[in-house]
């Protein structure tokens, strides 16, 4: 299979895997909002590689991994390309489970998560730690290249405690990755501070000694397509990937950013609700859609008293029950 990182126009906008949003239901609703000229690439939620490789955890694991129909007709149609995201420590699981990703699934590429902060998950010696252990993390990202054909893209920091881009970036760059996607703050620093774009561009110009044909992304405080596109301009990038910015306007993907009346708002709350319960019905837990209708309810008057409402919902019932109210 063609490395679909090399064909897609620039600058690229992917949307970061992140824990507890970008599941199957939260997707379609970017996709279905977004321009497909912009946005080009999304990501699963992080999918461990012990997980799916033990038998009584792989059915709960593999959720993380599920793709609707109705989410995979609209990438069909917009022509997005889906990543699956995968992280632990072990070479020779990454290879099996990259292995049978391919084999049971339909994802564009794979994804090697080298980034996450998490400081459960950086004691175990995953993600994030691995920036310290270079010899391992190459070891890595060959083991899952073997076992695939599809593209194998690398979304990592720029140091643990400190900056190490450059040398870090050097290790990354030996096994020829898909794609690299560099975020511009240390494990150290988990979402304090501001992403260090110079840090990046650091990186990417290692990129352009080795090997500038490798697609290079920057990660960390982007708020608007316009400011994605300024960056990517201004340190030398092929694009931008969007993480926490998605919750402040899940129209992001459209320029000029759209003007949105209430009804709007409230219909693609409704919709999203509707979405997540038809996927997941009693198989999650339904708080974690509150944390989506904080994004729908707001900039509106009695936004507060109705996302305070939605607050204490305990069922999708409920939820549709208040807003109806609100929007007779």
């Amino acid at each position: 299979m063609p490395n679909f990182w090399r064909n897609l126009s620039k600058p690229i906008f992917a949307l970061a895997p992140m824990e507890d949003v970008t599941d199957t239901s939260f997707r379609e609703i970017i996709e279905r909002l977004s321009d497909p000229t912009i946005l080009n690439v999304l990501f699963t939620e992080f999918t461990s590689v012990d997980g799916m490789n033990h038998p009584k955890g792989k059915p709960r694991v593999s959720e993380r991994l599920f793709v609707s129909d109705s989410e995979r007709e609209i990438l069909k149609q917009k022509n997005f390309k889906l990543v699956a995201q995968i992280w632990g420590n072990n070479p020779e699981i990454f290879h099996k489970v990259a292995r049978d990703i391919t084999d049971e699934y339909d994802f564009d590429g794979l994804d090697i998560n080298m980034g996450c902060p998490v400081k459960n998950v950086v004691k175990n010696g995953c993600c994030s730690a691995l920036i310290s252990q270079p010899t391992l993390a190459k070891e890595i990202i060959l083991a899952t290249k073997e076992a695939t054909h599809l593209p194998v893209s690398v979304k990592t920091r720029t140091g643990l405690k400190a900056h190490d881009t450059e040398v870090w970036i050097s290790h990354v760059m030996e096994t020829k990755p898909a794609a690299i996607i560099l975020h511009g703050r240390t494990q150290k620093q988990q979402s304090d501070g501001l992403a260090d774009w110079e840090e990046i561009a650091k990186g990417a110009r290692v990129r352009d000694q080795i090997d500038p044909n490798i697609p290079f992304l920057g990660n960390g405080d982007v708020m608007s397509v316009a400011q994605g596109e300024e960056l990517t301009a201004q340190y030398g990038l092929d694009g931008v990937m969007i993480g926490r910015g998605i919750f402040h306007n899940p129209w992001f993907f459209n320029q000029p950013a759209p003007t949105l009346s209430v009804a709007e708002k409230l219909t693609q709350l409704m919709l999203h609700t509707r979405i997540f319960e038809t996927n997941w019905g009693g198989k999650k837990n339904f708080n974690i859609l509150k944390r989506f209708y904080k994004i729908y309810t707001n900039d509106f008057p009695g936004a507060a008293k109705l996302r305070a409402e939605l607050m204490e919902t305990k069922s999708f019932d409920e939820v549709y029950r208040i807003v109806e109210a609100q929007t007779t």
